[in-house]
């Protein structure tokens, strides 16, 4: 089992400690120096259920889950080249956590909340503000491409650091999906490390729920099991990108 370790600051001493994400199961909240929450242990599949593997994903292509919530979309994402290693990261109120690395034998393998960090932007089943621009693409949103944007406003996030924020009007990085990858190639998400906005984001969007899920009760419903994977294009109607 490839297990990411991850790394948090320990009060004023700035003392790095080891944490694996599978053995936490509540919030290590703000004042502790890290922001983990433990959720469901879930495979990855695809649309016929069956498990996908690390060495079936195509590279630079933007796939989608909903994780942790069966309404929450996360970005699934096999880079070209090696992400960053242990990465610092602040959350808009200052907070400082320690994104490891991706997962995989070359850490190419990242995901991230597709949920905007700035006014909660993500994909739908009718349209896509956010997602990752592959490097021979250009956008307006940062300098250079191989980064995250959401086009909402021009936000930009860099997808081998973490989604640290590049550009734009966000003040913190996307939360992270924590993933793992088991000996067999098979891809499993066992959590979010970052300050995610899933509570803001269900207080804000309860006509989607109802369109989409059947209402903000079965919308907040945890996923279990496993969480069917496509890519965005097959996802959502439309995708926006400028």
């Amino acid at each position: 089992m490839d297990r990411r370790n991850f790394l948090r600051v320990a009060g004023a001493t700035g003392m790095l400690v080891a944490i694996a994400p599978s053995t936490i199961t509540g919030r290590l909240y703000a004042s502790e120096g890290v922001l983990f929450q433990a959720y469901e242990r879930v495979q990855l599949v695809d649309g016929s259920g069956a498990p996908i593997k690390v060495s079936a994903l195509k590279k630079e292509t933007n796939y989608v889950f909903n994780y942790p919530y069966v309404s929450t979309p996360a970005l699934l994402l096999d880079l070209e080249d090696a992400t960053a290693q242990d990465v610092k990261l602040t959350s808009e109120d200052g907070q400082e956590y320690v994104w490891k690395s991706g997962v995989g034998a070359k850490r190419t393998i990242v995901s991230y909340s597709a949920i905007c960090s700035h006014q909660l932007a993500h994909p739908t089943p009718s349209d896509s503000f956010l997602q990752y621009v592959q490097k021979d693409k250009k956008t307006m949103a940062y300098e250079s491409s191989g980064v995250i944007v959401c086009s909402s406003h021009l936000s930009a996030f860099d997808a081998k650091k973490g989604a640290k924020r590049l550009s734009g009007p966000a003040a913190q990085p996307l939360a992270s999906i924590v993933l793992e990858v088991a000996a067999d190639d098979t891809i499993w998400a066992v959590g979010v490390l970052g300050p995610d906005k899933f509570h803001d984001y269900f207080k804000e969007f309860n006509p989607e729920f109802k369109l989409f899920y059947g209402g903000k009760r079965a919308a907040k419903k945890l996923v279990k099991i496993s969480a069917p994977t496509v890519m965005l294009k097959e996802y959502t109607k439309e995708i926006i990108q400028y």
